[in-house]
C-alpha cells in the first residue's frame, strides 16, 4: 500500500508559517511565497470552498468513482492548490475533481499547496527556481510543471521556455500524472526512472501496462529491455491482414469485359467457392446515370 501524506512529512515550518502568515507576508512576501511553493500543508476539507468562478461544472462520474476507489487505498498523492482567504478558510484554485473525490472517499483533510493573494509573478519565479535548484524526483517535477500550467496560465510551449527544456520533455513529464497511483508512487520513490515512466505512459493496454510495471520493479529491467518487451507486445497485438484470394483467369476476363463495356474501372472481387462481388465506381451523377443506362439496355 502506498504511503499517505502524514503531518510529519510537511515542509519544515509550514504550520508555523500559516499561523503567522499575515505578519510574515508584510515582512517578506517573496520569502513566504518561496516557502509555500515548495511546501505541502494538510488542510481540513471543511475549510476549503469551491471557487465560484471555476468554469468546470461537469465531472465524469465513472472517472470520479475510480478516483474515489484509488484514494481509499493510496490517499491523495497529488496535492490540490488553494488560496488562503483567512485563518479559517481557503478557496480552491485547482484540483476540484480530487477535492470532490476526497470528500466522497471520506477523507477529512488533504495535502495542499497554499497560495496568498496577488502572488502570481512571485509564484512563477519560485516554482521555476525550485525546479532548477532542488533535487526533485520526476513525479515532483511533473506536479510542479502542472502547477505552472494551471496556476500561472502557461502553455506547454511557454512552460518549456521558462524551464529551459524541449516541449516534448515537458509533455512527457505531464503524462506521468495520468499514470496509475502505484506507478506515480514508484516514480516518486525513484523505484522506476524517468525513461521507464515515459515508456509506461505510452502504453494504452492497462493490463499490459501494470504487468510490465511489476516486471520492471521485480526484475530491475533496463530501459532497453522494457522497450523490447513493449515492441514484442505491439507486434503480437497487430492483427494479420486478411488473406486475399487471387482472381482466377476466367474471372479476370469477365472484369476486363465489364471495364471495356462500361468504360469504368470495374473491380471484380473473388472470395472463393464461387462467391465475390462487383464494384463499379462513378465520378458524378451524370456518370452514374450513364452506367445505369448501359446496365439496363437489353
Amino acid at each position: 500500500m502506498a504511503k499517505k501524506v502524514r503531518k510529519k512529512e510537511l515542509g519544515k515550518g509550514i504550520r508555523a508559517l500559516l499561523s503567522n502568515i499575515d505578519s510574515e507576508v508584510k515582512e517578506d512576501p517573496q520569502k513566504v511565497v518561496q516557502e509555500l511553493a515548495s511546501s505541502v500543508a494538510l488542510i481540513r476539507l471543511d475549510k476549503i470552498e469551491v471557487n465560484p468562478y471555476q468554469p468546470r461544472k461537469d465531472f465524469d462520474q465513472v472517472a470520479l468513482e475510480e478516483l474515489v476507489a484509488s484514494l481509499k487505498i493510496h490517499g491523495l498523492i497529488q496535492p490540490i492548490t488553494v488560496r488562503r482567504l483567512n485563518e479559517h478558510s481557503y478557496q480552491l484554485i485547482s484540483g476540484e475533481r480530487r477535492w470532490r473525490a476526497s470528500q466522497l472517499a471520506g477523507l477529512t483533510e488533504v495535502p495542499a499547496y497554499v497560495r496568498i493573494a496577488n502572488d502570481q509573478e512571485m509564484l512563477e519565479m519560485a516554482l521555476v527556481e525550485n525546479i532548477q535548484r532542488q533535487e526533485l524526483n520526476p513525479f515532483e517535477v511533473a506536479v510542479t510543471y502542472q502547477r505552472l500550467i494551471d496556476e500561472c496560465d502557461l502553455t506547454h510551449e511557454a512552460l518549456a521556455v521558462r524551464v529551459g527544456k524541449n516541449r516534448s520533455v515537458v509533455s512527457n513529464y505531464i503524462r506521468f500524472l495520468k499514470l496509475p497511483p502505484v506507478m506515480q508512487e514508484a516514480l516518486k520513490k525513484r523505484q522506476i526512472s524517468f525513461s521507464h515512466a515515459r515508456e509506461l505512459a505510452g502504453i494504452e493496454d492497462p493490463s499490459f501496462q501494470i504487468a510490465l510495471f511489476k516486471n520492471i520493479v521485480q526484475n530491475d529491467l533496463s530501459v532497453k529491455a522494457t522497450v523490447d518487451l513493449i515492441k514484442a507486445h505491439s507486434d503480437t497485438s497487430i492483427k494479420p491482414a486478411p488473406k486475399t484470394t487471387s482472381l482466377p483467369d476466367e474471372y479476370r476476363a469477365v472484369e476486363d469485359n465489364l471495364r471495356s463495356y462500361l468504360g469504368a474501372k470495374v473491380a471484380l472481387k473473388y472470395k472463393g467457392k464461387g462467391k465475390g462481388q462487383i464494384v463499379i465506381p462513378f465520378g458524378s451523377v451524370n456518370d452514374l446515370n450513364r452506367l445505369l443506362e448501359l446496365i439496363e439496355e437489353d
